[in-house]
């Protein structure tokens, strides 16, 4: 770990004294250069974004702001070295509306921010703690040596982070005392509880902000971040308050859909500034579906064979909630929740399928859909056999 930790700090050295610009510069060509040469990274994020339907995007916009968001992801790589030796945040971060916090703070209170993985995510919380007292959730990374410099950068204005494991108490705590608290709020998180429709698909996320905000009295604000000339803007939404007259189940899910609203509207604003390589969208945990299978977005393909088009609504038992799309037999139309295809149009130059199924002789198939934004193939025999594959035991 030790070694790993010194040789990024040698290879990171050198941006520590480039100007923010020159760094946007090279992050965008090795952006480029991740884009061609790491596919996990490329697919994900091309099937990401084909599958969200609220962009009604082409095939080939889709991969611009694929290549848009790994450029996007290597700017912030590279400027961590950068914002730990930044001691002046207000040169490289503007807050346009920054009263609408202050005038909470200013009262002693505490606030929720709701963020998320857009430009560069970490200058939210420098820049709030450079004029307030806060803390925020901050998953630990496995690298110690490493997470202790992150660490470092991320606490320089006075901010501590708390881990996900201390997130409840240390976060009370922290509003209790007249902080802010900030949550990154856009992952997936099947098993949270809570469900909605995001960017057009069904996505699993943490309630916990609103929890929280419900449970002490205290507003909710969705922070926003886009970069722009080298520089970064944070735009604060209106405060979301509770409503303890409503019952806690019902205000909490008023409070989420509203947060969320709010934050996908600006990552339409700037597409190619989101982290779409982040599996937003799972369904699943790990404990019923295999890592490599556990994909929100899956292709079947079947032959002419009695025996399987018999057992097809067997695949929700496997796939309750994902995106399926058949492609059958001509003149077959299965009693199952799935979009329809013919198996006379299999070779589609379609970019949402994570995962292909097929129980066909063609090979072709894994192959072209392979090249475009599927991670794994399987060729089946018997649904008995598919769920041997892809299930946890």
């Amino acid at each position: 770990m030790l070694i790993t930790y010194l040789l990024i700090r040698l290879i990171t050295l050198p941006f520590a004294y480039l100007p923010y610009r020159a760094i946007h510069a090279i992050g965008r060509k090795l952006g480029t250069a991740t884009y061609y040469l790491i596919p996990k990274f490329r697919k994900r994020a091309l099937s990401n974004l084909a599958l969200a339907s609220d962009l009604h995007l082409s095939n080939d916009e889709v991969r611009r702001i694929a290549k848009e968001s790994l450029q996007s992801l290597m700017i912030t790589c590279l400027e961590y070295a950068k914002l730990a030796r930044e001691d002046h945040i207000e040169n490289i971060v503007t807050c346009e509306n920054p009263q609408k916090a202050d005038e909470i703070m200013a009262q002693g209170k505490g606030l929720i921010f709701f963020c998320g993985h857009q430009a560069n995510w970490e200058v939210l919380f420098l820049e709030g703690t450079s004029r307030m007292p806060g803390v925020a959730i901050g998953r630990p990374i496995k690298n110690r040596y490493l997470y202790n410099w992150v660490l470092n950068m991320r606490q320089k204005f006075g901010g501590t982070i708390i881990t996900p494991k201390n997130a409840i108490k240390e976060g009370l705590r922290g509003l209790k005392n007249g902080s802010f608290l900030g949550i990154v709020g856009d992952q997936g998180m099947p098993e949270s509880g809570y469900s909605s429709n995001f960017l057009g698909r069904l996505a699993w996320t943490s309630p916990v902000p609103a929890m929280l905000a419900y449970k002490t009295n205290t507003p909710l604000i969705v922070a926003t971040t886009r970069r722009e000339n080298g520089r970064y803007t944070i735009h604060f939404s209106d405060p979301i308050y509770p409503n303890l007259d409503t019952p806690k189940e019902t205000d909490i899910k008023r409070m989420m859909d509203q947060t969320l609203d709010i934050y996908q509207e600006s990552i339409k604003a700037h597409l190619g500034e989101w982290l779409w390589i982040h599996n937003r969208w799972k369904q699943q945990t790990l404990n019923t579906i295999k890592k490599p299978y556990r994909c929100d977005s899956i292709a079947l393909f079947l032959p002419d064979d009695e025996n399987l088009l018999k057992d097809l609504p067997q695949i929700r038992t496997l796939y309750p909630t994902e995106h399926i799309a058949l492609f059958v037999p001509p003149n077959y139309t299965p009693q199952i929740d799935a979009e329809i295809h013919s198996n006379r149009e299999i070779f589609l130059d379609d970019l949402r399928f994570k995962l292909i199924i097929n129980f066909t002789d063609n090979k072709k198939i894994n192959k072209h859909y392979l090249k475009r934004s599927a991670t794994a193939a399987l060729n089946p025999k018997t649904f008995a056999e598919l769920q041997t594959l892809v299930r946890n035991a």
